[in-house]
């Protein structure tokens, strides 16, 4: 085992923290004055003195450390690469990053003497098969009916810890929306489109976009760390349902631009192929009922809020 060489009110491996959610997250951690542990691909320089740096290759070679109160699994590797065929390798990628990763951590869980106080997963709204009428919530049943379900269920699957050891580790899933942000992700992809005019909604625009302010997703992680209430699944999505091209609308409003160009859903296809261009020609209406039951506040709860802070 590697030894934590700080001690700290919580040590937690963010797995995925050089990534956009995890940047974030982050920072809300040393403000909780946290002890971070980086857990990455390979080792990055860290911009605080007081992180710890260890790679997947260590994990392997060593272990996880052995006093670790939360773990923060927010690894996944990108599935949305245009242009990039969706064979075998890029699928293997996609789903050892997401399923073996979780494995590793929730078997840590399940195994060491010293149990962490949490499991938080990351999940996506993918699991709920896209219907222009039905409202989602974190009761819904769900059944896989695509490969981005499927992937979905089984990495929710793999994250999960024995029933027993719940009992002494809270497990919580967070099935997230689009994140929205100026530094990453959809708003980072199409900001210089929309600021010149060009930007519109995407295929037919009326499936709807379920999505989440990236402070607000950073904010319900550490909610869910500190909150010993919060176990289960939550939708990490907005309050307020919008579909794509009102999402489009609302973008170019807060750039001050028309969005009245729209993108055809050939574009798309021929971009991400039929298995992964359904992620964006199709959606799920998704309710946070039960994160905010938990009593989390959202400070971006429209789009229209969320869009003016990304545009500053």
């Amino acid at each position: 085992m590697i030894d934590a060489e700080y001690n700290y009110k919580y040590l937690i491996p963010t797995s995925g923290s050089s990534g956009f959610v995890g940047r974030h997250l982050v920072q809300y951690l040393y403000k909780s004055e946290c002890q971070v542990i980086h857990l990455n691909r390979r080792t990055k320089p860290s911009r605080n003195k007081k992180a710890m740096e260890i790679t997947w290759r260590q994990v392997n070679d060593v272990g996880l450390p052995n006093d670790l109160d939360v773990i923060v699994n927010l690894c996944g590797y990108n599935i949305l690469q245009p242009f990039k065929r969706f064979g075998a390798s890029y699928k293997e990628d996609v789903e050892n990053s997401r399923i073996e990763t979780s494995k590793i951590l929730a078997d840590y869980c399940d195994s060491n003497p010293r149990t962490p106080k949490a499991f938080i997963n990351m999940s996506g709204v993918a699991i709920y098969k896209p219907d222009p009428e039905i409202e989602y919530t974190e009761d819904s049943p769900v059944k896989p009916y695509d490969y981005m379900s499927n992937l979905v269920k089984e990495w929710e699957f793999a994250a999960r810890i024995h029933d027993d050891v719940q009992e002494r580790c809270r497990q919580v899933i967070l099935r997230s929306g689009v994140v929205l942000g100026r530094d990453g992700g959809l708003i980072q992809n199409q900001y210089w489109q929309f600021f010149f005019g060009l930007g519109g909604p995407i295929g037919k625009g009326t499936q709807w976009l379920p999505w989440i302010h990236i402070s607000d997703l950073a904010g319900l992680i550490h909610f869910s760390i500190f909150n010993d209430q919060v176990r289960g699944v939550l939708n990490a999505v907005a309050p307020e349902s919008v579909t794509n091209e009102q999402f489009a609308k609302a973008f170019g409003a807060a750039l001050g631009r028309p969005a009245i160009l729209p993108t055809p859903s050939l574009m798309m296809k021929l971009a991400f192929g039929s298995e992964r261009s359904v992620v964006i020609l199709e959606g799920q209406k998704v309710i946070p009922k039960r994160t905010l039951e938990m009593g989390f506040q959202f400070k971006y709860p429209t789009i229209k809020k969320a869009l003016e802070q990304c545009c500053k």
